[in-house]
């Protein structure tokens, strides 16, 4: 995804605050053993840029005063109650430099799969991305899973993600093996039969 920002001048709170009201949003690029130089981006913009998926997750192609670089989003600050950005931090990255960032995975051939064809199951994502370390030109927009083979009782954890070359998923915590996605197999149907309720024949006299 590409971007435009321009570098600015002035800082501190109110010059942030005008700079807001002017409809834009103050930020910062740095890193890649350059100086930080702050960034003024248009709000509206960078507001529909903040809701796609790919902004959070990829490498991001800047453009900074006419001049073309690679940058990943590391840090968004929003407004308590209001939709509105406040801040915003981009980390720049060079075509050696190895990155982390977060990978979409595409789970695929979930339809065709034995948990839900033979077993009438229901699958839900469990994981929905990963955090991978590659440089900007390995980086994938997003990792196949391929769930084709799936049941209810193989269930497949983050070990079993096939990364590109020159991709390395990163696992934390614990547990180093999540699972993947979970599968919720029908309830059976078979009610247990109710017994009668036993009655009185006697009559009265």
């Amino acid at each position: 995804m590409q971007f435009v920002a321009t570098s600015r001048n002035l800082q501190g709170t109110g010059a942030s605050r005008r700079l807001r009201i002017t409809g834009k949003t103050p930020g910062i690029v740095f890193g890649a053993g350059q100086d930080a130089v702050k960034i003024e981006i248009d709000h509206n913009n960078l507001f529909h840029a903040l809701k796609k998926e790919a902004f959070h997750t990829s490498i991001l192609d800047m453009e900074l005063d006419g001049q073309a670089a690679k940058v990943v989003l590391r840090d968004v600050q929003f407004h308590p109650y209001k939709p509105l950005v406040l801040h915003v931090d981009f980390q720049r990255v060079d075509e050696n430099t190895k990155v982390e960032s977060k990978v979409a995975l595409r789970f695929e051939n979930t339809e065709q799969s034995p948990a839900v064809v033979a077993e009438e199951g229901t699958v839900t994502p469990l994981i929905t991305e990963v955090s991978v370390l590659a440089t900007p030109a390995k980086t994938p927009e997003f990792i196949a899973v391929d769930l084709s083979k799936l049941t209810s009782k193989i269930i497949p954890g983050l070990q079993t993600v096939k990364a590109p070359n020159g991709v390395k998923i990163i696992a934390r915590g614990s547990n180093k093996n999540p699972a993947l996605i979970a599968v919720k197999l029908p309830e059976a149907a078979v009610a247990a039969p109710v017994a009668a309720a036993p009655t009185d024949k006697k009559k009265k006299k």
